[in-house]
């Protein structure tokens, strides 16, 4: 390991050197199936033609100007998020933290101006919305801001889709946003039941609360639907408007690996921010924007959100049917392409075993195994997966 680097990633004993679709290749020219996709990244896997075709011409013209001066593929990049979401208004950040710091600006900013002077804002535990502070305090996860106090005030927690809770802290009239993950990613790929989704939605309506969804892992088709929000509607059966959030974020899968995040705002959210409310040097570039674009046109024009869907419940369903004899294991969960496998112990160990196997998986909340593959896996390499994993995991529990 580099003595160079802050010592701040467990980082494992691999280095890649190239990648092509859902394969990894190392310095040694061994072979990866990408499990993890970069944590939800590489939305269309590695050395996408489109994709790479599309930030070298791109990289040749112009790659950066600033939000001084109008920005046309940022333009379009914003027309298309909106057209897909229903939103009215995108600014564009570098990472899913960035995105979450602007959504809790604006929501404070948005409760300032209704006469709220110290707003507060609901949020849920086992989420994960960034490392910056603001997002760190708004994490509910003890182990990452144990160090980092004083955190951010104004923030409320309340259990996991709790909507008896959330209707209970609703009370106080310094609220003014609830903030939450659809699928909770890094608190162990926790799914929001629907209709728990729909009552937050009708109490913040209610109460004049801005109804805040951060899908920063769940966004981007990964759930088969574009949204994370948009799945819990078609689950529910009902018109997406019925939950269309006010504020939403994005990044992750949103550049397909060049970095990116987007904040968008509707209904009593947008025309919040006016100039010198909120900015970013890098956000939204014409780079980041292409890449943007294309990914998304790579994911409609591809069929991938029927393929997560349909390729992501195979999987599960594999899963439970290979491991349901096995001591140990507790679950398999989640939606789309976002898959967890969760154990009764630590389980970091998987990660090791998988690696040695040549497949790429992750470990988050302890004992949770972490399925985050391209959204272009097809079912032969789904059933590699699927294989080894549970090759894998069974191993770990006989020795453990």
């Amino acid at each position: 390991m580099s003595p160079w680097l802050m010592n701040t990633y467990a980082r494992l004993p691999v280095a890649f050197t190239r990648g092509e679709g859902v394969w990894l290749y190392d310095e040694e020219g061994r072979r990866y199936l990408d499990g993890v996709a970069g944590i939800a990244v590489s939305t269309l896997g590695h050395a996408h033609p489109r994709l790479v075709a599309a930030i070298c011409a791109q990289a040749g013209r112009l790659i950066h100007t600033s939000n001084l001066y109008r920005v046309r593929e940022q333009e379009a990049l914003a027309e298309r998020l909106c057209r897909l979401s229903g939103m009215e208004e995108v600014f564009f950040a570098n990472s899913g933290a960035e995105a979450n710091e602007g959504a809790i600006k604006l929501a404070r900013l948005y409760g300032y101006r209704r006469g709220i002077k110290r707003a507060k804002i609901v949020v849920m535990e086992g989420a994960f919305h960034g490392r910056t502070l603001a997002a760190l305090s708004a994490t509910g996860n003890r182990r990452a801001q144990e160090g980092f106090e004083p955190l951010v005030e104004g923030f409320v927690r309340v259990p996991f889709g709790d909507v008896a809770a959330v209707e209970r802290a609703l009370a106080d009239e310094e609220v003014v946003a609830v903030l939450f993950e659809v699928i909770q990613g890094e608190g162990g790929v926790r799914v929001a039941n629907p209709e728990a989704v729909r009552t937050i939605r009708e109490l913040t309506r209610a109460r004049e609360v801005l109804m805040v969804v951060d899908e920063v892992q769940c966004g981007v088709g990964r759930t088969g639907c574009w949204f994370g929000w948009q799945w819990a509607a078609a689950a529910l059966g009902v018109a997406e408007e019925r939950l269309r959030p006010d504020v939403m974020t994005l990044a992750k899968g949103l550049g397909g690996g060049v970095p990116i995040g987007a904040l968008l705002a509707s209904g009593p959210a947008a025309g919040v921010f006016g100039p010198g409310n909120h900015g970013s040097t890098f956000g939204g570039n014409p780079l980041a924007c292409t890449a943007a674009l294309t990914t998304l046109a790579v994911i409609e024009e591809e069929g991938l959100l029927t393929n997560a869907a349909e390729q992501g419940r195979w999987l599960r369903e594999e899963l439970r049917q290979t491991l349901s004899e096995v001591r140990g294991v507790e679950e398999v969960r989640g939606e789309g392409l976002m898959v967890g496998v969760a154990l009764d112990r630590p389980a970091a160990e998987v990660v090791f075993r998988a690696l040695e196997s040549g497949l790429l998986v992750n470990v988050t909340a302890e004992r949770v195994v972490r399925l985050l593959p391209p959204l272009i896996l097809r079912r032969p390499e789904a059933e590699i997966l699927a294989t080894q994993l549970a090759a894998c995991v069974r191993a770990f529990l006989a020795s453990s």
